[in-house]
C-alpha cells in the first residue's frame, strides 16, 4: 500500500506559511515563495546575530575614544594605561561610564594617565 503525503505536506506548508506571516504580497500565501523568503530571512538573522556583536564593540570604542579625548588621552593610550595600571574593565562598561558618569570615567582616565606617565 502506498503512502500519501497529504496531511504531512499540509502541516509542513502551514508551518512555513506561519513563519511568513507579515510578509507582503504572495510571499505570505504561496508556499514556494514563502519558503524562499523564510530561508532568506533565516540566513540574514544568522549573519546579523554575529554582526551585531561587531557593531556594538565598534560603537563602544567610538564612545570611549570621544570621552578619552576629552580627558586628554587617545583611545589606544587609555587602553594601554588601563592595562599597565591593572584595571580590568570591559569596553561595554567603559562606554556606559563615558556616556552616563563622566566623573567616574575621568577618575579611570586619570589612573591610566598615571600608569603610563603622561
Amino acid at each position: 500500500m502506498r503512502v500519501k503525503t497529504g496531511s504531512t505536506r499540509l502541516k509542513r506548508h502551514n508551518k512555513i506559511r506561519k513563519l511568513a506571516r507579515g510578509y507582503r504580497g504572495r510571499r505570505k500565501d504561496c508556499y514556494s515563495l514563502a519558503k524562499r523568503a523564510v530561508d532568506r530571512a533565516w540566513s540574514f538573522a544568522y549573519r546579523d546575530r554575529r554582526r551585531k556583536k561587531r557593531e556594538f564593540r565598534s560603537l563602544w570604542i567610538i564612545r570611549i575614544n570621544a570621552a578619552a579625548r576629552e580627558a586628554g588621552l587617545s583611545y589606544s593610550k587609555l587602553v594601554q594605561g588601563l592595562k599597565a595600571a591593572g584595571v580590568v574593565i570591559d569596553r561595554k562598561i567603559l562606554a556606559e561610564l563615558a556616556v552616563c558618569d563622566a566623573a567616574a570615567f575621568g577618575q579611570i582616565a586619570d589612573k591610566a594617565k598615571a600608569a603610563i606617565g603622561n
